[in-house]
This record gives C-alpha cells, structure tokens and sequence, in this order.
C-alpha cells in the first residue's frame, strides 16, 4: 500500500527536494505547506500515515505541530526535521511524539531509513496501545491504568528488544516482529513475552 505523506518545511527548496524524493520513492505526498499550523490542518484533512515537519517554522513550530498532530487522535506517523545545532531539542521531541528525527542537511539515502524508523516505531507503539484497550475491554486492567499499562508495557518491550538484538542480532523490527507474534501465538500478552526474554528463559 502506497504511503501517503504530508511534507511541512518553509524553506521552499528544500521542501521541493523532499517531495521529488518521496515521489521518486513511490511515496503520495498529499499535501505540502511551509506552516506549521497549516501542517496540522492538512493531517487532520488528509489523514496522511506519515508528517514530516521542520522544528523551525512561522505559524507554530515543528515540536507544536506535532502535540497538534498527536492530539488529534490519528494513527500519523511523526519524522522532524532538525538542524544540527538543534540536537538538544531531541528529547522534547520524543515527548511530543515525534517517532524519528533527521539531521538537516541530509543525503538522499538517509531519509528512507529515517521513515522506516518512524513507522515502525509507531506501528509498535500502536499495537501496544491497541493491546492495553482490549486488556481493558477483558477486564485484565482496570479502565484508568490504560496509560500506566501502556507505559510498563512499552518499557519491558523495550528492554527485551535491546536484548534480542544484541544477544540474537536481530533489528528492532524483527525483535519486536519476533515479540509480538509469541505473544499472539501464545494468547499471553507481550510485556510477559518480554518478561520472558529478559529472564533469560525465552529467545527466537
């Protein structure tokens, strides 16, 4: 299925060469704007699976128009676009729910990986959302630990990823491909598979 991005840059020049990259790519750039807040009106129509946004732009800036885009509830991938003098902003980033960051100016070759890399990682953090709604909606967890689950989930996810890829060589896909699909095969709920692999009685 054809990946549909919406591209916020206000450096004209640049917001060209990512679009002729993308299309070149195969990718659907449905909508492209120099603003911020232009960028979260046209997730919000569009609903694209990827954003790509700048951190430095008029109207609101990239970390602002990402709250924005996470606040609207969809399932939008998140990939900014930093300067390297702005790496500091990497971690406010993180908690505003940008999935992946590039370092501006960037080759060609490094901006396909860094979408992949946003995807996945929201693709995993979705699957972990919809796994603690269906454990609510089993009366496994109570309705106001969604958010604490979710976040205990997604540590010993996490720590069990850096397990498996260090111990198995696996990449993160794979090591949460691998997570993931025991835990379904196995009808058990993935932070217990992670348990598993971090104790040392579960490996691929």
């Amino acid at each position: 299925m054809t990946r549909r991005v919406v591209i916020a840059e206000d450096e004209a020049i640049i917001r060209l060469d990512l679009k002729e990259i993308l299309q070149d790519e195969g990718y659907d750039v449905v909508g492209e704007t120099g603003r911020g807040d232009a960028a979260v009106e046209l997730v919000r129509r569009h609903e694209p699976d990827l954003a790509i946004v700048d951190i430095k732009m008029p109207g609101c800036d990239g970390l602002e128009a990402a709250r924005a885009i996470r606040d609207l509830d969809r399932k939008v991938a998140v990939l900014v676009l930093t300067a390297f003098s702005q790496r500091d902003l990497i971690d406010e980033a993180r908690d505003a729910g940008v999935a992946a960051y590039l370092v501006k100016p960037f080759q060609r070759i490094e901006l396909i990986p860094a979408i992949d890399q946003a995807m996945a990682r929201c693709e995993q953090e979705w699957a972990i959302d919809a796994e603690s709604r269906q454990a609510v909606s089993d009366g496994v967890v109570g309705q106001g630990g969604v958010a604490e689950d979710k976040l205990e989930t997604r540590r010993l996810v996490d720590g069990a990823k850096d397990v498996l890829m260090s111990r198995s060589g696996l990449t993160e896909a794979e090591a949460f491909s691998f997570i993931q699909k025991t835990a379904m095969g196995t009808r058990t709920r993935m932070a217990d598979v992670a348990r598993q692999v971090l104790d040392g009685t579960l490996a691929p």
